[in-house]
């Protein structure tokens, strides 16, 4: 595989990271719609949240950036997956503190929406 096949699969992972990322977020909203998410959900978001909490780095990171180095990129180029969805993985200003509230909010807003959820359900029942 050549210098921009390298690059591309770079690119295409920060592209996945970022879908995964928004799935753990807000997967829980697609829920609502088909509850059998759920079992796909749960888990990932336990993953993220751990992640953020343990101050892990997600596995997703460093495949990305041994692509990179394979590309022979040092550093994130232009086009928009390098200008606009990388900053959004990788904020400059991620301190530990910041990790430990991201984790804490994934908690969170998945705990209000399945809790919902839950309500919904045997409000329904009854």
């Amino acid at each position: 595989m050549g210098f921009a096949g390298y690059g591309l699969l770079a690119d295409a992972t920060v592209v996945v990271h970022l879908a995964f990322v928004v799935f753990v977020v807000a997967g829980g909203l697609l829920v609502l719609k088909w509850p059998r998410v759920a079992w796909a959900h749960l888990p990932a978001a336990a993953w993220g949240a751990l992640i953020e909490l343990a101050g892990w780095i997600c596995p997703l990171t460093p495949l990305e950036g041994w692509l990179r180095a394979q590309a022979g990129e040092v550093e994130y180029g232009g086009g928009f997956v390098g200008h606009y969805v990388v900053p959004l993985l990788y904020p400059g200003e991620l301190t530990r503190g910041l990790q430990v509230a991201l984790g804490l909010a994934v908690i969170l807003l998945n705990s209000a929406i399945y809790g919902w959820i839950w309500y919904r359900r045997t409000r329904t029942r009854v």
